[in-house]
């Protein structure tokens, strides 16, 4: 079977597909996908290394063109930014020890695996109930409406307490905004930690933090939390590939498909009803906790049949959701030519 860059063609086109399908997911929903990556690594065999830091520098990729967007919109606090990338780097790097720790002993496959499914089931069952109940935030987008007023006052009350703790040095951010340095820091290590031991951005818990716990307007936390991503994308990539843990015969058709995804899922925010959308979403991240369970359940009973399932579980609800994304558009674009027609008549 013909190779490029050291694997196979199949494998290459699978990977490039995978990266579409992220793309769309990315475009739309504005998260990154690497909750997806490194868990269909895994399944896929390879090394907790390479999976991991194989996934982060799939993150870095992907966010730099969000950053340059966020950053174009005024919606970026570099302050808050650098302040953070201390203790994202001090995180990444404990996470990665961690990881390599664990591979000698012969358990990082099995911790992480189980992590996974503890973190995308906890969160797909509340992106799912939100949905069912016609919540309105469900789930966590990056894109944010351009002319959104940025209002320092309307953060939540447990922020606001948070504030009120006088703990030197203090940084005033963006819109008068003061806090301890030592939140700050805490909040960055803590997904750092995360980025680094599950090699996914950290975005889906940092936004939030960054909002109910710093005080944070969402505009400038979003825009804030893509610009850490790249750095924690970047620097984590950088330290798993000290020790052979990124694999770009991965990384570069997976970036190549979501490039084009990417721009597909972006034009159809302005066209579907995200709510619409929000429960396929929250299924795929429990069909995703699943195939990792099922992969571990192969591993023990020593079915590797399993693995096979656990890959097309992980494949077959990124195909879902990006699926039910375009085929929203094109229903929506549909009922919109005809609504035009019916006018024109």
């Amino acid at each position: 079977m013909m190779e490029i860059f050291g694997i196979s063609a199949a494998m290459l086109a699978m990977f490039a597909g995978f990266g579409l399908l992220i793309g769309i997911l990315f475009g739309f929903f504005g998260m990154g996908g690497s909750f997806l990556v490194t868990p269909a690594l895994l399944v896929m065999g390879y090394p907790s290394r390479v999976a991991v830091g194989s996934g982060l520098a799939f993150v870095f990729g992907t966010s730099v063109i969000a950053t340059l967007k966020h950053r174009d919109l005024g919606q970026v606090d570099y302050k808050l930014g650098v302040s953070m990338i201390i203790g994202t780097t001090i995180g990444l790097e404990i996470g990665k020890e961690i990881v390599l720790h664990l591979e000698e002993l012969g358990l990082a496959g099995n911790i992480i695996s189980i992590t996974y499914v503890l973190l995308l089931g906890g969160i797909g069952a509340f992106v799912t109930y939100e949905a069912l109940k016609g919540g309105g935030d469900g789930g966590v987008s990056h894109d944010v409406d351009e002319d959104a007023e940025i209002n320092a006052d309307d953060i939540p009350e447990i922020a606001k307490k948070i504030q009120s703790y006088s703990l030197p040095p203090m940084i005033t951010l963006r819109g008068g905004i003061q806090v301890s340095l030592w939140m700050v820091l805490l909040v960055a290590f803590a997904t750092g930690l995360l980025s680094g031991f599950l090699g996914v951005g950290g975005g889906f818990i940092r936004m939030p933090a960054l909002f109910y716990l710093i005080g944070v307007p969402v505009p400038i936390a979003v825009g804030t939390d893509l610009f850490e991503i790249m750095f924690s994308g970047g620097i984590g990539s950088f330290l798993y590939a000290q020790s052979g843990g990124v694999d770009l015969s991965i990384v570069a058709p997976l970036l190549a498909g979501s490039a084009l995804g990417a721009r597909v899922g972006s034009a159809a925010t302005s066209i579907v009803n995200e709510d619409e959308i929000k429960i396929y979403f929250g299924l795929m991240l429990l069909l995703g906790a699943l195939a990792v369970a099922v992969r571990q359940a192969g591993n023990y009973l020593g079915m590797g049949v399993l693995d096979y399932v656990s890959l097309a579980l992980i494949l077959g609800s990124a195909l879902m959701v990006a699926g039910a994304v375009i085929y929203s558009a094109l229903k929506s674009m549909r009922a919109s030519g005809a609504a035009g027609t019916s006018t024109a008549d």
